[in-house]
């Protein structure tokens, strides 16, 4: 464990960087900063297979913020489909608000709803005008998926991962997701070719990633909180989300592309206690996220491709690289 206050070289599991030598003027400063790799252009036109890809993910997120705001029906009105997403919970319909949220998170609970929503809309119309179908709504699991997550993370039975019963498991529940939609949108661009497709996916990325600070911050706020200490769950805020942070580090592989909110366990490279609000690199760049990898956090670590959020699997041509 490093004593500074500034990100030191990963070890060797988190460093991709350096892999495939300097480039241009980058040779100049080898003795100050690791490089950035590079990979050649894509040899073949997977946009619109990639645009679904990141459709699907998109169904599913603004299907679970529309849920916590009571706009579920919304969905419909974008190219969703309400019927064919499942809900478990008390009084879990989307049709109400998550009890309890301040004013503050309700108003960031709503704008990301819009967001994600507006997401599923402008996706549709981009795969439309490039010649495409837009995929169809996949069933979408975000009930019963958040209480098999809470087991895995290691919840006993009898206390349940409900992110719709109050604030404090809202914003654990977007934590699940927010993460990983920028490093899937991040590990997506080297393989898109078209360059107005690039940018309005860069924008999207964009715009998640401020989702995910926005949660983070919040998430942090409160680190030390105990949340299910009712429940004799006698853990923190910080130490909850490094178990979903773990969970998610697991089911994508032998890579280490995950950091939780404090340094310290789980996050070794560190100052112990120190915030860790914007996970990146040795070079502060965000991760990626293979399609593979990302598939198997979606689903859950199960196999096929079909389970967890996406109990039938994802719709669309998945097998690009």
């Amino acid at each position: 464990m490093t004593n500074s206050s500034v990100k030191p070289i990963r070890n060797s599991r988190r460093d991709f960087l350096g892999k495939v030598g300097l480039i241009g003027a980058g040779a100049l400063m080898a003795s100050c900063a690791p490089t950035m790799a590079i990979t050649p252009p894509p040899a073949v036109n997977n946009d619109i297979a990639i645009l679904n890809f990141a459709l699907n993910l998109e169904y599913l997120e603004a299907a679970f913020y529309l849920t916590a705001t009571g706009r579920l029906a919304e969905l419909d009105a974008v190219g969703g489909n309400t019927a064919n997403v499942i809900l478990t919970g008390t009084g879990v319909t989307g049709n109400t608000v998550v009890p309890g949220l301040s004013p503050a998170v309700l108003a960031y609970a709503q704008e990301i709803a819009t967001d994600e929503k507006n997401h599923v809309a402008a996706l549709r119309a981009t795969i439309t005008s490039l010649g495409g179908t837009p995929v169809t709504q996949p069933k979408l699991d975000i009930g019963p998926a958040f209480v098999a997550a809470g087991r895995a993370i290691g919840l006993p039975v009898g206390v349940d991962f409900n992110p719709y019963a109050n604030q404090v498991l809202f914003i654990h529940g977007a934590f699940v997701f927010e993460d990983v939609g920028v490093t899937a949108y991040k590990g997506a661009a080297r393989l898109v070719t078209n360059g107005d497709v690039l940018e309005a996916a860069a924008g999207i990325l964009a715009v998640e990633a401020y989702h995910a600070g926005t949660i983070r911050t919040l998430l942090y706020a409160i680190k030390d909180d105990k949340p299910l200490a009712a429940a004799g769950i006698n853990l923190t805020v910080a130490q909850i989300v490094q178990a979903i942070s773990d969970l998610r580090d697991g089911a994508d592989g032998t890579s280490d592309l995950d950091q939780g909110i404090v340094g310290g366990a789980g996050n070794p490279d560190y100052v112990t206690g120190a915030a860790n609000l914007v996970p990146t690199d040795v070079n502060s760049i965000a991760f990626s996220r293979s399609v593979a990898q990302v598939l198997s956090i979606v689903t859950l670590g199960s196999a096929g491709n079909k389970g967890g959020f996406f109990p039938d699997g994802l719709n669309g041509a998945v097998g690009f690289r």
